[in-house]
């Protein structure tokens, strides 16, 4: 058995970083040209995908090739999925109020506040949660128990992602809804059904890459590590609960549906 390439995954890094780098930089062009930053949202699925596919194809005649295909298979279908939801979800719609309220804060100009604090930002994000995916195409052991139970955990993410996003959808479009809490389906369980579902992804790619071998476990925890400290504590969940705090029904909401992890409602005292 061939031992971990360390050598070809430097060369690999810097292939990604490039890779994340055009796309955002390409996302930002087409914002300009549109007038609104909130089209890199829609980057942020695409960008994952296209550094899996490249990181595949520098990788060729390295580590397991079943492990690659698979990395690469969940990777794109999580990523491609998260670009349509959003893209379809904006369609219409004038700037994100993040990007809006980030960027009225934005000392000089604002576009080129934008580059820096959203687009290089993100894309150096996106290289970075991309580790499991990058490492996992260097590992030299054949999958075992340990891999199929991260792709099994990645399942169980991208069912609440997607069911979750649906559910939210078909919510929202009844008129009789506007102005309500959406408090059914996942959402009885938990109050992010969607950030939950990237939590587990990233553990479940993860565990793939770390069934390759400790090397690959060793380069690549920092990505679920932090991908959860952004869903639970910085622009994921903490953010989306501020914005929601004070609207009518929040607070019961909140009071009975867990912040996160997905659990039955708690019954009012």
């Amino acid at each position: 058995m061939n031992p971990f390439a360390w050598d070809a995954f430097a060369q690999g890094l810097g292939w990604t970083a490039v890779t994340a780098l055009a796309v955002m930089l390409a996302t930002f062009a087409i914002a300009l040209v549109l007038g609104v930053h909130r089209v890199v949202d829609v980057a942020w699925g695409a960008a994952f995908a296209a550094v899996a596919v490249v990181s595949l194809a520098v990788s060729a005649g390295e580590g397991d090739g079943a492990r690659r295909l698979l990395v690469t298979a969940l990777t794109v279908v999580w990523g491609l999925r998260l670009a349509v939801h959003i893209a379809r979800r904006g369609r219409g719609h004038g700037e994100d109020p993040r990007y809006e309220a980030m960027l009225g804060r934005a000392p000089g100009n604002r576009n080129l506040y934008a580059l820096r604090m959203i687009y290089l930002l993100q894309g150096g994000l996106v290289w970075l949660v991309s580790l499991p995916v990058q490492a996992a195409q260097y590992a030299p052991r054949p999958l075992s128990a340990l891999a199929w139970a991260g792709a099994a955990l990645w399942l169980v993410g991208l069912f609440f992602e997607a069911v979750g996003d649906a559910q939210l959808a078909r919510f929202k479009a009844d008129p009789a809804h506007r102005g309500r809490i959406m408090d059914q389906g996942l959402w009885r369980l938990t109050r992010h059904p969607n950030y939950f579902g990237d939590f587990c992804v990233w553990w479940g790619l993860f565990l793939i890459a770390g069934d390759g071998g400790w090397r690959a476990a060793a380069v690549s925890v920092v990505s679920p590590l932090v991908m959860s400290a952004l869903l639970i504590k910085g622009s994921g969940k903490r953010l989306l609960e501020r914005h929601m705090a004070g609207r009518p029904g929040w607070d019961a909401y909140a009071a009975r549906t867990s912040s996160f992890f997905p659990w039955p409602p708690r019954r009012p005292r």
